[in-house]
């Protein structure tokens, strides 16, 4: 399954929420979906560490970094660390840095950019907050999907039977 989003925007019109967002793929997987568990945090990646750190079974990690592009918000350790812990991907409203080593992960990510900076560590950011980014609503809890042609979000798991080969 190489197109994923265009099948589901196409036989759920009335259920699915575009990210109208223009993203880059830095992950090694480009189609991926699972339940949304968001943060939102500022040029601070303490608390990516401690989710990622967690069970990610069947769960995308939506990072709100209010866009900032001066630090990266996830590296090769903290991506390293997600696949271990089985998560499915992550997107990132901020920069990734490490993306080469990343390419080469079975996790999809996604970012709006690269820094080769690390974050400061405070331990502030909001776990499991509704998010707004791009003028769309990112519920933890919502089911996300993405791949090489956007994100889009439901607040139900999507019948994939639907999606072309």
């Amino acid at each position: 399954m190489k197109d994923l989003t265009p099948d589901l925007c196409d036989n759920f019109e009335q259920d699915v929420r575009w990210l109208p967002l223009s993203m880059q793929d830095y992950g090694g997987r480009s189609v991926f979906y699972g339940e949304v568990v968001t943060l939102r945090c500022f040029e601070d990646n303490s608390l990516v560490r401690d989710i990622l750190a967690r069970d990610g079974k069947g769960k995308v990690l939506f990072i709100d970094g209010h866009a900032s592009c001066s630090k990266a918000l996830l590296g090769d350790q903290l991506a390293l660390l997600a696949v271990q812990n089985g998560w499915e991907g992550i997107i990132i409203n901020g920069a990734a840095r490490d993306v080469g080593t990343i390419a080469t992960l079975d996790i999809g990510v996604k970012a709006l950019a690269t820094c080769p900076v690390k974050t400061v560590k405070r331990q502030t950011g909001e776990e499991n907050v509704t998010l707004t980014v791009a003028h769309t609503l990112v519920y933890p809890g919502d089911m996300l999907y993405a791949d090489l042609n956007g994100i889009v979000f439901s607040k139900q798991p999507l019948d994939l039977s639907v999606v072309s080969a």
